[in-house]
């Protein structure tokens, strides 16, 4: 199992920025117990939006999954993932955790005969015409991804790689695309069914940032050779240990009971997430969303107006130690740094002794794996002597099994800590709100008066600024 150690945010540790957490513990514990069992009990009610909390046991959906990537193999040489926030995120933390680095550069036999993947997450016209300029797509699976079939950014990309896709290969285009949306309703799902597309559901009550264990996570993984099974696996393990009502046993409950407690008692409401490994860059991403989707509310559950959240940054170790550190030390003491450990990298990497008589000898014969841990150590330690919180996740190696742990246990600490401040974890108004103003500038249909309103505004805004 992946590890919490949360004895630096202890007062024994930090002094008064800390918690005194048997204390903090022992008071909460009742309201703990209650959250976890309305999770669990609320998992499938219509509307609630925690049928996540159900997908590592979706059986159905893994197996059809296994099917269509056996069916492929060998097909094609491109996998291309079109979507955006919950719709790729997920994927592309895991395919970069999991797969060997430079996966996308490495040739055929390294990669086992699977395919190289990339990620459309944008609408920069530099970036789409810069891969669609050295991907054959004739030999590339698109896999497009909204489960409204109407998300401008995916459905524009879509369109243009649609259109190019019937130039090169006329009726047969179809072969190339799978789809995963909607399973009744939306755009995508008729245009699906009128050209005969291969589907995925993504499944109702299941909010983009938490699908990442549904089919919009799981066919891209699949697709390049990683064990579904395991992440499954690893998904079930966890989900059985936190659905432990008693938060001695509940890491999931600790680290968000702390967090709350650290930004409404303490005033640390911004947390870092710092992993100490490159293959983990993508997971910092997707916490950033988790987070900053779900926790970033104007009201609460009784309609006050509360403007909550906590603010997720990402950093990388040991990397932004030198980019970051000096803040976190130094500047204003309003932040967690939640540190993600790797124990047992995959690969071990002596340092020679080739500088012997130089100040440089104290590295010669020790390992960049000591090295990376040293890092890691220094920097809690260090941030202990300014009195500054922190946490450290121990990940016993980075695989399928242990990151669906990892991402199942953030999923579940965010359904608690949700519920810690009284607010709607599963809504996202705030993003509603961009998306029509986009609709409308765009011209779709039904948003006239959006566009005059809007209009309106951007003009007075270049009076105002003389332009």
């Amino acid at each position: 199992m992946i590890k919490l150690d949360y004895t630096n945010v202890s007062v024994q540790a930090i002094g008064d920025n800390g918690l005194d957490l048997n204390q903090c513990f022992n008071e909460y514990a009742p309201k703990i117990q209650e959250i976890i069992t309305n999770l669990n009990m609320n998992k499938d009610k219509p509307g609630s939006w925690l049928q996540w909390m159900n997908l590592g046991y979706n059986e159905e959906t893994v197996w059809y999954v296994k099917e269509f990537a056996a069916i492929v193999d060998g097909r094609f040489d491109n996998v291309l993932v079109l979507g955006i926030g919950g719709s790729a995120l997920g994927a592309q933390a895991l395919s970069e955790a999991l797969l060997k680095p430079y996966w996308n550069l490495l040739d055929k036999e390294k990669r086992d005969n699977f395919p190289r993947i990339f990620f459309l997450d944008n609408i920069d016209p530099d970036q789409i015409t810069a891969l669609l300029d050295i991907l054959d797509l004739k030999k590339t699976l698109v896999n497009v991804i909204t489960k409204s079939g109407s998300t401008a950014e995916t459905m524009s990309q879509f369109m243009i790689i649609k259109d190019r896709l019937y130039e090169l290969l006329g009726d047969d285009y179809r072969k190339n695309i799978v789809a995963t949306t909607d399973k009744q309703s939306g755009i995508l799902r008729q245009l699906a069914n009128e050209e005969g597309y291969k589907t995925f559901v993504v499944p109702d009550d299941v909010g983009g940032r938490f699908s990442v264990f549904s089919a919009v996570g799981l066919v891209p993984l699949a697709l390049v050779g990683l064990d579904i099974d395991e992440i499954i696996r690893g998904i079930k393990i966890m989900d059985l240990t936190l659905k432990n009502t008693d938060i001695y046993k509940n890491i999931a409950a600790q680290n968000a009971l702390i967090h709350y407690l650290m930004d409404k008692q303490k005033g640390k409401y911004i947390s870092v997430m710092m992993p100490y490994s490159s293959r983990l860059k993508y997971i910092s991403d997707w916490y950033v969303q988790l987070w900053a989707e779900s926790l970033g509310k104007e009201f609460d559950k009784a309609g006050n107006k509360v403007n909550n959240g906590p603010t997720p940054i990402k950093a990388l170790g040991a990397t932004d130690q030198h980019s970051q550190i000096q803040l976190y030390n130094e500047g204003k003491n309003d932040k967690v740094i939640t540190f993600i450990r790797v124990d047992e990298f995959d690969n071990e990497l002596n340092i020679p002794n080739i500088f012997e008589y130089t100040g440089l000898n104290y590295l010669g014969g020790k390992s960049i794996n000591r090295l990376i841990n040293a890092e890691a150590d220094s920097t809690a330690v260090a941030l202990c002597d300014y009195n500054r919180p922190n946490l450290t996740i121990h990940l016993p190696k980075i695989s399928e099994y242990y990151l669906a742990q990892l991402l199942y246990m953030f999923e579940i600490e965010t359904a608690i800590i949700g519920e810690l401040y009284n607010i709607d974890a599963f809504n996202q108004p705030g993003v509603e709100q961009a998306k029509n103003y986009t609709y409308a500038l765009m011209g779709r249909m039904g948003y006239e008066e959006s566009a005059k309103e809007l209009n309106e505004k951007i003009n007075k805004n270049k009076e105002i600024m003389g332009v």
